[in-house]
């Protein structure tokens, strides 16, 4: 009988142990499973099919970084040094070996010349497409994949423990070739002349098979072939980028500013002044004046009066104030902050009015606009 209730006993634990376990197990395989479907490649939500002709005969050749010292720290990783990686800055006499600066150097002029690219090739295209057209183009799966037709990764200096999972990961190819260009870039002195003219041939058609890709994502048809045989210029000097883009679309000059915007009085210091006291938790009081009666101009159109009505505990000379009409009224507002005087204005509205004193308010606050 003891037997069977230890066999027992044993049952029920290794059940409620099997229990206990399940959900662990479930996270590890959902996590391993997530991990692995993340990195396959049909995991990808867009493939780029640029066009290089027949046998990728127009493919750029790679520009060669005259420097051997740059060369060899543009292909050395950081496992091969193995140097830790929590250090805040090298110092003078020991700066890091490895391709890091380089590979983040190469980011930034890859961004500046596929921003520029995108504006030569399509001066129409507004920010929102081109941002996700460069997205596309720098992508870790497009700047891997050029880095395998250029066989860059092969000349990487590697941890040998490491070497064969680094060299096949799709992040350490893109960033061999960020920080090529980030080498190149340094070795050449700069982005024009070697490195601007290699990345234009090199991503145009990149870019334009992402155009007609994000195209069909937002439901457009495509553009006719002829479109897209125009070759984006290699080389632009300054004055013509800069008429490119401030002419009108059809080259008829610049675009003129809309008719209703002229004349028009800056506003907007009314709601940058209750912005700035609402986050200190401030009590804003405007008190107004609307001097109705009719009478002659004032001295501020040509004409020194005396009104009969002045506004009242603001200091105003009376040869200043202006009178306004039933129709025509003219307000005039002070505004207090927690009591304390901050400004005046006038108006031929109360929230023109309000504006002026905000002006005068954000002066005192310290705010310059």
């Amino acid at each position: 009988m003891k037997t069977v209730l230890k066999a027992v006993n044993l049952i029920a634990l290794l059940l409620r142990t099997a229990q206990r376990a399940r959900p662990v197990l479930s996270r590890q395989l959902r996590v391993s499973l997530l991990s692995d479907l993340s990195h396959s490649p049909t995991s990808m939500t867009f493939t780029l099919k640029p066009d290089f002709g027949k046998n990728d005969a127009l493919f750029p050749a790679l520009p060669e970084i005259n420097s051997q010292a740059t060369k060899l720290q543009v292909f050395t990783h950081r496992s091969f040094f193995a140097r830790p990686t929590h250090i805040f800055e090298d110092t003078p006499g020991d700066l890091s070996p490895d391709n890091e600066k380089f590979e983040h150097l190469g980011d930034t002029v890859l961004g500046l010349a596929i921003t520029t690219l995108l504006m030569e090739t399509f001066p129409g295209l507004r920010v929102g497409p081109s941002t996700k057209i460069r997205a596309m183009v720098v992508a870790n799966p497009t700047l891997a994949e050029i880095s395998l037709k250029y066989r860059l990764s092969d000349h990487l200096r590697l941890h040998p423990a490491q070497a064969i999972t680094l060299r096949a990961s799709t992040n350490i190819q893109a960033d061999v070739f960020e920080a090529f260009v980030g080498g190149l870039y340094i070795d050449s002195g700069g982005i024009e002349g070697v490195v601007r003219p290699w990345l234009n041939k090199l991503f145009t058609p990149y870019i334009k098979a992402a155009y007609m890709l994000t195209r069909q994502q937002h439901g457009l048809p495509p553009l006719p072939p002829s479109f897209l045989t125009v070759s984006a210029p290699q080389t632009m000097t300054k004055q013509n980028f800069i008429h490119a883009h401030t002419v009108a679309s059809f080259g008829t000059g610049p675009h003129p500013e809309p008719s209703e915007l002229c004349g028009m009085p800056t506003v907007g210091h009314l709601a940058l002044f209750n912005q700035h006291i609402q986050k200190t938790n401030r009590t804003v009081e405007w008190v107004y004046d609307d001097t109705m009666n009719p009478g002659p101009k004032s001295a501020l159109d040509g004409a020194v009066v005396k009104v009969e009505k002045p506004y009242t505990d603001m200091g105003l000379p009376t040869e200043v104030i202006v009178t306004g009409t039933k129709s025509t009224p003219v307000w005039y507002v002070k505004v207090l902050v927690d009591g304390e005087y901050f400004g005046r204005g006038r108006g031929n509205t109360k929230k023109a009015a309000r504006n002026e004193a905000a002006k005068e308010g954000l002066a005192k606050l310290g705010i310059t606009v």
